[in-house]
């Protein structure tokens, strides 16, 4: 197949999926749900709104009841961004499913060999877990700023308690000041508390919205204090000092790891680059030398 035809494919139904990705999360949807929400005492329930929105139902009925389970814990992981609510990833999932069908046709029509249906298939189920693989990088991308986050907060926390605030004090004190995901999560965590949870629950609840096991530990080393009356000074001071051993850890790991990390660049457009400027003028001069006999 002429890679101008596949690459003019590739160009046609990347586009058409990108805008049927941005047409679903527009502000007017929100809009709409934000709306939808508001009208629920008024008789508008959330099943009457999925009854109207056919796409939604047919991703639901695509979508297996635990796998929209993993997929909320998805979104939870990813912080549940106002542009991506669950009912838009399961109507988003067939329509890019369909969208790469399209393209998979497209393919088929100029050359239904096994390797283009293959390839049709493969480009059909990336479709359809383009959502999944979104949700999944920008989870882990806000994983990893937590992870860096943690230490200095934790030192804030400190700070605060051993000058006499309450650790829930120290907490809201933190997540306030704090600009990134792990504030976000305290003062989420402090909102729980507010409408009617309790502190355990609280607790728990943040160890789910995390994959950190340092956030995990934690969390579990501050609902057993809470539990057996211990003070919470002591434990939030040992969990400090130990998430700063662990980060010093975490950089020399990295320092460790970039040697091997720049080897292959090293290898592949560095040395070759010095042979051809080191070896280039003798073996010019060889050819040379051996053309004029």
């Amino acid at each position: 197949m002429d890679l101008i035809l596949l690459a003019s494919l590739l160009l046609t139904s990347v586009p058409i999926g990108y805008f049927t990705w941005a047409l679903l999360t527009s502000d007017v949807k929100v809009r709409r749900t934000v709306q939808g929400n508001l009208n629920q005492g008024r008789g508008l329930t959330p099943v009457a709104a999925d009854r109207q929105n056919p796409l939604l139902q047919l991703g639901r009925r695509l979508t297996a009841h635990a796998y929209v389970a993993k997929l909320d814990h998805l979104l939870s992981l990813a912080g549940r961004p106002a542009s991506m609510p669950l009912a838009k990833v399961l109507t988003a999932k067939p329509l890019l499913g369909l969208a790469g069908a399209l393209a998979g046709l497209l393919l088929l029509q100029s050359d239904p060999s096994k390797v283009f249906v293959l390839l049709a298939v493969f480009i059909t189920v990336l479709g359809y877990f383009v959502p999944d693989l979104l949700l999944y990088s920008k989870g882990q991308e806000r994983q990893k700023a937590m992870a860096l986050e943690l230490a200095n907060t934790l030192d804030q926390m400190l700070i605060s308690v051993e000058a006499g605030l309450g650790f829930e004090s120290a907490m809201q004190r933190a997540g306030e000041t704090g600009k990134g995901p792990l504030a976000e999560e305290l003062v989420r965590t402090l909102q729980d508390m507010q409408v009617g949870r309790s502190r355990r629950e609280a607790y728990l609840a943040l160890a789910d919205r995390s994959t950190i096991p340092e956030l995990r530990s934690f969390v579990k080393a501050i609902v057993q204090a809470d539990a057996y009356g211990i003070a919470l000074s002591g434990v939030l001071r040992t969990q400090a000092k130990v998430m700063r051993v662990k980060r010093r850890q975490r950089a020399e790991e990295k320092a460790m790891k970039l040697p091997v990390a720049v080897l292959f660049p090293l290898l592949v457009f560095i040395f070759p680059v010095l042979f051809i400027v080191i070896l280039g003028p003798a073996a010019l001069n060889a050819i040379d030398t051996f053309a004029s006999q």
